[in-house]
């Protein structure tokens, strides 16, 4: 399928196998919005897996972000601005994706980077505003990014959702629009200049327990040939968002979920608007259902880049908020936590009054997550030929919330060169460290290893290294812990 260009490259053309789509070109990238992947999962099609799309012959217009899934809208939620949450329509006809690639690159092969959002699997969408992939397009790789259904609608398991699948489960609707996806990018991302033997998958939060799924699932083995994970597995732990139930535990859920709705029955479920399906207590997230996802893991997976960032969520070692930061809750917390290993804890991370509690308790949490990420990597070394590991510690300046830090999803910005996104006092080293991050991760998507075009090395993960890439100011390798203190959360991680 080649791509026709017009003189000034104001209209790019590109026709797919489902038709033609025109974009828009912009210093050097031509963007596709909007362009579907999948039949709309509507009707008799919602809770099905994705369909293929009804073709088209005249060019298709891709200027503007398709639909986003059915979700609530908050608009933003401390610390999560505007810039980073789902804005504009949301409804079931969903199911599109984004395209950049460098102009007058059709025949370059270029690398592949596709995005994968979070949100707890309740939210999130590709048009969010530092998704944009411009940037990285022009770093030589073409992007994309792609919609799934989340919530109830992504991920609801039902007895009568099973009884009528020929593969007998239900449930990871989501995560088989994430693999309707990358089977759109093996079969057209030629026609974009990209390469579909060198597809590099990328999420955060929700989105980096999707690209570990992938990694898992049957069905999307050699869709792809490398893998990113940010502030996902190994920090949120193995059973995050219900990822270590069974069918039958999600059937049983859907059922008292649909009960709940006043719906018991398939049909009368059907037959719901689609915002009845937003209330509280909605099954979400992947799980082994036996079909997408089984009990067992492939022996072979492809290579790996996992992390998180210095102020994430979860490294207190739960996803509930601390306590206040006082003496006496802190070795509350502690007792709580490590039981008769508290007293080793308060040891090894002392706080003699409520002023040092704050800085303990992150000192711990960060040791802790950059253990339970080495633990993981460990783990998964076993399949993995390489696995690479970081820690983000560049703080995303806001001089009026400087209680946020580096919080959960601040380092995306950075890594798609979107700072400019924010309205945030961004300084020479901002602009150095996402520079600098973004090589990183296009560099794995080009070679499988991070590594190259003058950047600190990055070592990758060795039993016996007990270091990490840290990334920020400073870019280079540093121990995981001091090694009383990695010892002890070793101990703690490995009898969980």
């Amino acid at each position: 399928m080649a791509l026709t260009i017009s003189p000034s490259w104001s209209v790019p053309l590109v026709k797919t196998a489902s038709g033609p789509v025109t974009g828009v070109a912009t210093d050097g990238v031509a963007a596709f919005l909007g362009i579907p992947y999948a039949a709309p999962p509507v009707g008799p099609l919602r809770w099905r897996p994705p369909q293929p799309v009804a073709t088209w012959t005249a060019p298709r217009v891709a200027n503007q972000f398709g639909t986003s899934c059915v979700q609530q809208q908050p608009g933003s939620r401390l610390p999560w601005t505007e810039e980073f949450m789902t804005q504009g329509p949301v409804g079931e006809d969903c199911l599109f994706l984004n395209v950049w690639a460098p102009q007058g690159k059709t025949d370059a092969r270029l690398p592949v980077m596709v995005w994968i959002y979070g949100g707890g699997f309740t939210e999130g969408s590709s048009s969010v505003a530092v998704y944009d992939g411009a940037a990285l397009a022009r770093m030589g790789v073409v992007l994309v990014s792609l919609n799934y259904r989340v919530g109830s609608l992504g991920f609801l398991a039902h007895p009568e959702l099973t009884k009528e699948s020929p593969e007998k489960s239900s449930g990871n609707y989501g995560l088989l629009d994430q693999i309707a996806a990358l089977r759109w990018v093996q079969a057209n991302i030629a026609a974009f200049g990209g390469d579909p033997k060198r597809v590099t998958i990328f999420g955060q939060s929700a989105g980096a327990i999707s690209v570990t799924s992938l990694m898992r699932s049957p069905l999307a083995k050699g869709l792809f040939a490398g893998a990113i994970a940010q502030s996902g597995p190994g920090l949120l732990g193995r059973n995050a968002l219900g990822g270590m139930q069974t069918l039958a535990d999600r059937e049983a859920a859907g059922v008292k979920y649909a009960t709940s709705l006043g719906a018991p029955s398939l049909a009368e479920l059907r037959a719901l608007p689609p915002t009845a399906l937003l209330a509280q207590g909605a099954p979400r997230g992947p799980f082994n259902d036996g079909w997408v996802l089984g009990a067992t893991d492939p022996v072979e997976q492809v290579p790996v880049t996992i992390g998180f960032v210095a102020d994430d969520l979860a490294i207190s070692g739960s996803l509930a908020p601390p306590s206040k930061p006082t003496l006496e809750n802190y070795k509350a917390d502690a007792e709580k936590a490590y039981g008769a290993d508290a007293a080793a804890f308060l040891a090894l991370y002392p706080a003699l009054s409520d002023d040092e509690v704050p800085a303990a308790r992150k000192s711990a949490g960060r040791d802790r997550g950059r253990v339970a990420i080495e633990l993981w990597a460990a783990n998964q070394r076993k399949a993995s030929p390489r696995v690479y590991t970081y820690y983000f510690d560049r703080v995303l300046p806001w001089p009026q919330h400087p209680e946020f830090g580096a919080f959960h999803t601040s380092e995306v910005p950075y890594i798609f060169r979107t700072l400019d996104k924010l309205d945030r006092p961004w300084t020479a080293v901002d602009r150095i460290v996402s520079e600098t991050v973004a090589s990183y991760w296009t560099g794995f998507a080009r070679s499988g290893d991070p590594n190259g075009n003058g950047l600190a090395p990055w070592p990758a993960y060795t039993s016996d290294g007990h270091t990490t890439m840290q990334l920020g100011e400073r870019m280079g390798a540093m121990p995981v812990a001091d090694p009383p203190k990695r010892e002890f959360f070793v101990r703690q991680l490995t009898r969980q």
